[in-house]
C-alpha cells in the first residue's frame, strides 16, 4: 500500500483511505504496522497528579504490610510454619492490589507509545502479579498444611480463590484475542468491553479480598486487644484506609473518559472500514 491506495480496492477501503492519506495520517514507516504509530497527545489536566497519588498509596501499602508482618507478625520466612504464612498477605498487596492497578494504568499513562508496546507492557505487569499471586496462594496453603489449619471456609479465602481464577482466565483471554495475531477485529471489538469491565472489576475484587483479609487476621491474632486501641490494630486500620484510598483514586482516574488514551488515526481508518464493509454487505430489509 505505501501510505496511498492499493488497486482493486472496495470503495468504501479507498475512501478512508484516501481520507488517511490526506490528513498524513496513513504512512507509517517501512516494516512496521498500523499499531505502532502514536498519535502524539497531550497529557490531561489533573492525570499526572493522579496517577502519581496512585503509585504513593500503592507503596505506602505495600510499605505498611511490611512493617506489619516485620514488626508485629515476626518476619517472612519460607521455612517456617508460621512465617510462612506472612509471604502471603504482601504477595498479594504487591501483585493483585498494586501491580494489578499499575497495568491498568499503562493506558492512561503511555499516551504517545506505540500501542503494541503498551499491550505487552500491560500483559506483562499482569504476569508478574499473577506469579506474585500463586507465590502467596502456595504460602497460606502450605502454611495452613503445616499448622492443621483448615482451608477455604472463610469468605475472605472464598473471594480471593474466585479473583485469582477470574484474573487468569482474563489474562489469557486478553493474551489470546489482543497480543497474540489471529483474532478477528469484529472478535476483538466484540469483546473489548468485557474485557475492560472485568478488569475494573477484579480490582475491586482484589481490593475487597485484602479488606476481609486484614479483618480476619486482625480478629485470628488480636481479638481481645483490637477494641482496646492497640497499636497492631491502629496500623492495619491505617493500611485498610489507604487501601480504600487506593481504589478510590485508581476508581476515579479508569473511569474518566477523557483521560482514556486516543486511539490511533489508523484505528480509527480501519474501524471506518470495518463498518462500512459491513453495512455494505448486509441484506437490505424490504419496505
Amino acid at each position: 500500500m505505501r501510505g496511498g491506495l492499493w488497486p482493486g480496492a472496495p470503495g468504501p477501503l479507498r475512501g478512508a483511505a484516501a481520507a488517511a492519506a490526506a490528513a498524513g495520517l496513513g504512512q507509517t514507516p517501512a516494516g512496521h504496522s498500523m499499531e505502532d504509530s502514536p498519535a502524539r497527545s497531550p497529557r490531561p489536566v489533573g492525570l499526572t497528579s493522579m496517577v502519581a497519588a496512585s503509585q504513593v498509596l500503592g507503596l505506602a501499602v505495600i510499605i505498611l504490610m511490611g512493617a506489619w508482618m516485620g514488626q508485629y507478625r515476626g518476619g517472612i520466612a519460607w521455612e517456617s510454619e508460621t512465617l510462612q504464612f506472612n509471604v502471603h498477605p504482601l504477595c498479594m498487596v504487591i501483585g493483585m492490589v498494586f501491580l494489578q492497578g499499575d497495568a491498568l494504568l499503562v493506558y492512561r499513562v503511555f499516551r504517545n507509545e506505540s500501542k503494541r508496546s503498551s499491550k505487552i507492557l500491560h500483559g506483562l505487569l499482569h504476569a508478574l502479579a499473577l506469579v506474585l499471586a500463586l507465590v502467596g496462594l502456595v504460602a497460606v496453603f502450605q502454611s495452613h498444611q503445616r499448622q492443621g489449619i483448615p482451608d477455604m471456609y472463610s469468605l475472605h479465602s472464598w473471594c480471593g480463590v474466585a479473583a485469582v481464577g477470574c484474573y487468569f482466565i482474563q489474562w489469557l483471554l486478553g493474551l489470546g484475542l489482543f497480543l497474540f495475531p489471529g483474532a478477528s477485529l469484529p472478535l476483538r471489538s466484540r469483546y473489548k468491553a468485557q474485557h475492560v469491565f472485568f478488569g475494573v472489576f477484579l480490582l475491586l475484587l482484589s481490593l475487597a479480598t485484602a479488606l476481609l483479609g486484614i479483618l480476619e487476621l486482625l480478629l485470628f491474632k488480636i481479638r481481645d486487644g483490637y477494641s482496646n486501641f492497640v497499636s497492631e490494630g491502629v496500623l492495619a486500620n491505617i493500611l485498610g484506609l489507604l487501601l480504600v484510598a487506593f481504589g478510590a483514586v485508581m476508581g476515579y482516574i479508569l473511569t474518566r473518559d477523557e483521560w482514556r488514551r486516543p486511539p490511533l488515526a489508523e484505528e480509527l481508518a480501519l474501524s471506518m472500514d470495518f463498518k462500512n464493509l459491513t453495512e455494505d454487505e448486509s441484506p437490505v430489509s424490504p419496505h
